[in-house]
């Protein structure tokens, strides 16, 4: 059997469908998958051979109507699909999956639980909904796929992209620790000066080298953080997005808002902090595979217009930001100290060196 899966965007939901995709590669060894999705995010995929990439161009040769007929017709070429299932269900899967269905091509699509989610966005309920790659999951299942999902990592980086980084840190004297202080929405960003605040604090107590990511567009910014804090090192311009997996695979830690960056180093098998505002990991997003503790955010019971929001748009409510203001440095460093997890980093490295003699708390 050949199917067609769809999930052509946002970087972060794309990220996402590697658990369901090894679980079906796991499964289903006989099963031929074509993942249509975006150019740039390649490098997600360079450890599954088994799956052919159809990378569309939706500004150019597949853009409009007559460019999804296009894409529809050029996917064909590529050998007949016997199944679709869209991960995606927005206006351009569905004309899509469409075209299939009228040439007698069955498909599924996703449940987003978009009731569910207005509920929780409305303070109608807070009970934890699915995680989206269990939403993944369930959408293989309904096409007839019993798949598990199997443990991580599910991204690994390609050879070729460890040897370009291979060297730039210290794999045994220091804890290696990502930040990645920005995301696509302002509701979903903390203070850079409450982050300046976290990296002193832990720099106060451990021996740590700090990574900076974001975009080539964030890399003056992230040198503000730079001058600030002498112990860290701005990636941002210098790596393609292969070379930032690997990084983001060998570190020992990241410090991530509700972004891409989150789900990558999760899913590369990182030990992810995740810091939390308007939106929360309750409606489905969270950082796959981690610990409850390692997500930072205001309870409910004293925020209680938090989430706001499931993917960060819009604008705060209280007009003051507090889901943000009020997670200070020290309620997230007194969190991390208590998850206990430098300390078990530093025990794994078997180096004594590393922890100063103050006692953190």
């Amino acid at each position: 059997m050949r199917i067609l899966i769809i999930r052509t965007s946002a970087m972060g939901d794309v990220a996402l469908t590697t658990p369901v995709l090894r679980g079906m590669l796991d499964r289903y060894p006989e099963t031929e998958i074509i993942l249509l999705t975006r150019p740039q995010f390649w490098a997600y995929f360079t450890s599954y051979e088994r799956i052919q990439l159809f990378l569309a161009d939706f500004r150019k040769r597949h853009k409009g109507i007559s460019g999804l007929y296009r894409l529809y017709r050029d996917i064909q070429k590529q050998g007949t699909v016997d199944y679709v299932i869209d991960l995606h269900d927005v206006l351009r899967s569905k004309i899509l999956r469409t075209f299939f269905r009228l040439n007698g091509v069955p498909y599924v699509k996703i449940d987003k639980g978009r009731d569910e989610k207005k509920a929780i966005i409305k303070g109608m309920s807070r009970e934890p909904l699915k995680h989206t790659v269990e939403r993944y999951a369930d959408a293989m299942r309904e096409a007839g796929f019993n798949i598990a999902l199997p443990p991580g990592p599910w991204i690994k980086p390609g050879e070729e992209s460890l040897r370009s980084i291979s060297g730039m840190m210290d794999q045994t004297g220091e804890i290696n620790i990502g930040i990645a202080p920005f995301a696509k929405h302002r509701l979903k960003m903390w203070p850079v000066e409450n982050m300046i605040s976290l990296m002193r604090n832990i720099s106060e107590y451990y021996r740590v080298r700090f990574w900076l990511f974001g975009g080539k567009d964030e890399h003056a910014k992230l040198n503000a953080i730079h001058d600030a804090i002498r112990n860290s090192e701005n990636l941002a311009g210098r790596l393609n997005l292969g070379e930032e997996i690997a990084f983001m695979s060998v570190l020992d830690v990241m410090i991530s808002m509700d972004s891409s960056n989150m789900h990558m180093s999760a899913l590369a098998g990182t030990n992810v902090i995740s810091l939390w505002g308007a939106t929360d990991p309750v409606t489905g997003f969270g950082a796959w595979g981690q610990p409850d503790e390692y997500a930072v955010k205001i309870p409910f019971s004293r925020l209680g217009c938090r989430p706001c929001t499931v993917f960060g748009k819009g604008t705060c409510r209280r007009k003051d930001h507090a889901c943000m203001i009020w997670l200070t440095p020290q309620i997230v460093f007194q969190q991390i100290t208590d998850s206990g997890l430098f300390d078990r980093i530093m025990i794994a490295k078997n180096n004594n060196s590393l922890r100063i003699t103050k006692s953190p708390g």
